[in-house]
């Protein structure tokens, strides 16, 4: 395949490869849920535009699309629900420091090996004409209702999540007019004011 791309293709996925790679070591360099966020988001884009690169337009776009949308939602999600406020404290995004350096070394290893050793098969047909119709009816030709049915549930999901989540507002702790001296909170607690 890589017979087949132009110098500049070679050169993109070059550099779109480093820089999502680094952007995947800066999730678990970075100091804040959030912050990990956009470097899980930025090592996303760089994988897209590898895809696209390799002429891969559709799972290009929605690999951009799907990302974004996610890293979004997880963002909003952070913002609304973390008690370290907008995920923008200092925490640490790595537990069990050593063992998981050990295992994610090891995997490496493991594919890096059998990428270089495996006997990869070679296309014996001509390439379709229109490849990207071709990968939509094999993802989807069969499963189209289901993935509907899917996504609308997921949907829902989300919506329940947040309107049990929310039940009490930020701002009905202290009335409807923030007039209260005191919050009225169903169990008492935090800090005496």
């Amino acid at each position: 395949m890589l017979s087949d791309l132009s110098g500049w293709a070679i050169t993109a996925v070059a550099v779109l490869g480093v820089l999502s790679v680094a952007a995947g070591v800066a999730v678990f360099v970075v100091d804040s849920m959030a912050r990990a966020t956009f470097a899980l988001l930025a090592s996303f884009l760089a994988v897209a535009g590898i895809l696209l690169a390799l002429d891969l337009v559709y799972l290009a776009v929605v690999t951009a699309l799907m990302m974004t949308i996610e890293m979004a939602i997880m963002a909003v999600f952070m913002i609304m629900f973390m008690m370290n406020p907008a995920g923008l404290m200092p925490m640490t995004m790595v537990h069990n420091a050593k063992g998981s350096a050990g295992t994610g070394a090891g995997a490496f290893v493991v594919l890096v090996v059998g990428i270089w050793t495996i006997d990869w098969p070679t296309r014996d047909t001509s390439r379709p004409a229109d490849s990207t119709r071709q990968l939509g009816e094999a993802i989807m030709g069969s499963h189209m209702l289901v993935m509907l049915v899917i996504g609308v549930g997921l949907f829902a999901t989300i919506l329940a999540g947040t309107v049990l989540a929310t039940a009490r507002g930020r701002y009905d702790r202290f009335g409807a007019g923030l007039t209260a001296q005191r919050p009225d909170d169903p169990v008492p607690g935090g800090l005496p004011r």
